[in-house]
C-alpha cells in the first residue's frame, strides 16, 4: 500500500535517506571547482537540485548508486546531485531566447520569430546596436530629427502614398488609425471581416479599446456595396477593411472591393481604413496573388492603409501605415503614437529591407520569405536529397517524399507549398521522443511530423549549411553516428 508524504517523512529508512543527501554549500562548492560556475548561479543551482533530489526520494524514488562501486551512500547522493545541478547551471548560462533550426516547412512561423531577416537587415540592425546613431538627429541641421525620417521616403516611393508612419506592430497600427480618425464615433465594418487571429485579437475589441464604436454590416459571407450606404450618417467616424488573416469564407459569398469602398468614402467624406495584413508589396508572386497587395489600397485611396513589417513583407516585427497626408498627420500628432512607436533596431532592419524592395529582382533573392515562397522544384529537391544522403551515411534508412508546406503567419491559407522533403521514420525510441531530443538539442530543430515519420522540409532551411545541421541532428537524436560527409 502506498504510504502518505506524512507516514513517508516518518519512515527510519526514508529519514536516513534524506540525511545522506549534500547540503547546497557543498555541491555548490563542487560546481565551482568542476564547471567554473561563479558563487550565485552555483548556489541557486545548487539548491533547486538538492531540493528536486529530496523531493524524488519522499515520493519512493531508490537511492542512488555509486559508478565507482564504493558504499558511501552520501558520495553517492553528492555525486548525483552535482551532476543534476551541472545541469540546471548549464541551462540557466545558455540564453533563454536563441536561435532554432526551422525545418517545418512553414515559412512565417509565428512560434518561431515569423519572418527570418535578410543579411543587409541583419547587419544594419548590428551596426545599429553596436554604439549610438541618429535615430531623432537630423546630422545636416545638427538638431533633432523624427526616426520616421528613417523609412517615410522609402515607403512613399514604394508604395506611391502621399505619407506613412511606422509602429510596432500592425495590430498597434489598426489601434492607432482607428483612434486618429474615429474616436467617439462609429468605425463601419463587414461581418465577415470581423475576425480572430492569433493571441487572441480580435477586431471589434481593438476598435473598442480605440475609443470608436464599432457597426456591423452585412452579414458573415455576403456584403454589399448597399449595405455599407445605409450604414453611413453625421455618426460615421471611418469606414474599415480588416484582413481576415488565416480565415476565409468559400461558396456563395460576395465582398465589396477596396477600389469601391473607398469611392464611396470619398464621395461623402468618410475615411477609409484599410487594415491589409501581411504587407504584400512585391509583384508578379503567384503564390501571393490572394493577399490585399498594398499599392492597391493606396491608388484607390485610402486614407490609411496598415500593413506587418514581418510577415510577407519579410522584415522585422512592425506596423506600417501609408496613406494621404492628412489622416497621417493625424495618427502621427495623436497621444497613442509615441507609446506604440517603432524601436531602433527594428527600425534599423526595416530600412534594410524596404531597399531591397527598391530592386525587385533583388528583393526575391535576398529577402529569405520571398525566396522561399519561390523556391524551384530542382533546388528543394537537390537538398531534400542531400539531407537523404547525409542520413543514409549516419546509418539511418530515410527516403524523398513530396508534401505540402505553408506560408504561416496568417498569410494565404488557402495556398498549398508543393515539394520534396525527406521523410525520416522515428526509430524503436517514437516520434515524440526523436521531437524531443531534436528540440532540446543545440541548435534546437523543430520538424513536423505526418504518418508516424519525421520530415524535414528544404523550403525553410536557408542553405546548405542548415539543412546538414539538422540531418545530423536527427542522426544524433536517433542514436546514431553524424555524417562523415564534410559540411560546405
Amino acid at each position: 500500500m502506498a504510504m502518505s508524504a506524512g507516514s513517508r517523512a516518518r519512515d527510519p529508512e526514508l529519514e536516513r535517506r534524506l540525511r545522506a543527501l549534500p547540503s547546497v554549500e557543498e555541491v555548490a562548492a563542487q560546481l565551482r571547482r568542476l564547471c567554473t560556475t561563479e558563487h550565485a548561479p552555483a548556489v541557486t543551482a545548487a539548491r533547486q537540485a538538492v531540493d528536486a533530489r529530496r523531493a524524488e526520494l519522499v515520493e519512493g524514488a531508490p537511492p542512488a548508486t555509486s559508478s565507482k562501486g564504493d558504499t558511501d551512500q552520501h558520495a553517492a547522493e553528492r555525486d548525483l546531485v552535482v551532476r543534476a545541478a551541472a545541469g540546471r547551471a548549464d541551462a540557466a548560462a545558455r540564453p533563454s531566447l536563441r536561435r532554432v533550426i526551422n525545418a517545418t516547412g512553414v515559412i512565417v512561423h509565428t512560434n518561431l520569430g515569423r519572418s527570418p531577416l535578410a543579411r543587409a537587415a541583419i547587419e544594419q540592425a548590428l551596426a545599429a546596436a553596436e554604439g549610438y546613431s541618429n535615430l531623432e538627429y537630423d546630422l545636416e541641421d545638427g538638431r533633432r530629427g523624427s526616426r520616421q525620417a528613417h523609412v517615410e521616403d522609402l515607403l512613399r516611393e514604394l508604395t506611391g502614398a502621399e505619407d506613412a508612419l511606422v509602429v510596432n506592430n500592425c495590430a498597434a497600427a489598426a489601434l492607432l488609425a482607428c483612434a486618429a480618425l474615429a474616436a467617439g464615433r462609429e468605425v463601419v465594418v463587414s461581418r465577415g471581416q470581423l475576425v480572430e487571429i492569433g493571441g487572441s485579437f480580435r477586431v471589434p475589441e481593438v476598435i473598442q479599446q480605440s475609443g470608436a464604436r464599432l457597426r456591423e454590416v452585412g452579414t458573415t459571407n455576403r456584403t454589399r456595396l448597399a449595405d455599407y450606404e445605409r450604414a453611413l450618417g453625421p455618426d460615421t467616424g471611418a469606414i474599415m477593411r480588416a484582413h481576415p488573416s488565416n480565415f476565409r469564407t468559400v461558396g456563395f459569398v460576395e465582398e465589396v472591393e477596396i477600389d469601391d469602398l473607398a469611392a464611396l468614402g470619398a464621395r461623402i467624406g468618410v475615411p477609409v481604413i484599410d487594415d491589409a495584413g501581411s504587407g504584400a508589396l512585391a509583384d508578379g508572386i503567384p503564390e501571393m496573388a490572394d493577399e490585399p497587395p498594398v499599392r492597391r489600397s493606396v491608388r484607390a485611396g485610402c486614407a490609411v492603409t496598415c500593413f506587418s513589417g514581418d510577415k510577407l513583407l519579410g522584415g522585422p516585427q512592425a506596423g506600417l501605415m501609408v496613406g494621404t497626408s492628412d489622416a497621417i498627420e493625424r495618427c502621427r500628432t495623436h497621444p497613442l503614437a509615441r507609446a506604440v512607436r517603432i524601436d531602433k533596431l527594428s527600425l534599423a532592419a526595416l530600412e534594410a529591407t524596404l531597399r531591397l524592395y527598391r530592386d525587385p529582382a533583388a528583393a526575391r533573392r535576398e529577402v529569405p520569405v520571398l525566396a522561399m515562397l519561390t523556391a524551384t522544384e530542382p533546388a528543394l529537391a537537390a537538398r531534400a536529397e542531400r539531407m537523404r544522403a547525409r542520413l543514409a551515411e549516419a546509418g539511418l534508412e530515410p527516403t524523398v517524399i513530396h508534401a505540402t508546406g505553408r506560408a504561416g503567419g496568417g498569410a494565404l491559407p488557402l495556398v498549398d507549398l508543393e515539394g520534396p522533403v525527406c521523410a525520416v521514420e522515428p526509430g524503436p525510441g517514437g516520434l515524440d521522443r526523436l521531437t524531443a531530443r531534436l528540440r532540446t538539442g543545440d541548435p534546437p530543430v523543430i520538424a513536423r511530423a505526418r504518418e508516424g515519420r519525421l520530415l524535414l522540409d528544404p523550403r525553410t532551411l536557408q542553405s546548405d549549411a542548415e539543412a546538414d545541421a539538422a540531418a545530423d541532428a536527427v542522426a544524433t537524436a536517433s542514436g546514431g553516428h553524424p555524417s562523415r560527409i564534410p559540411r560546405p
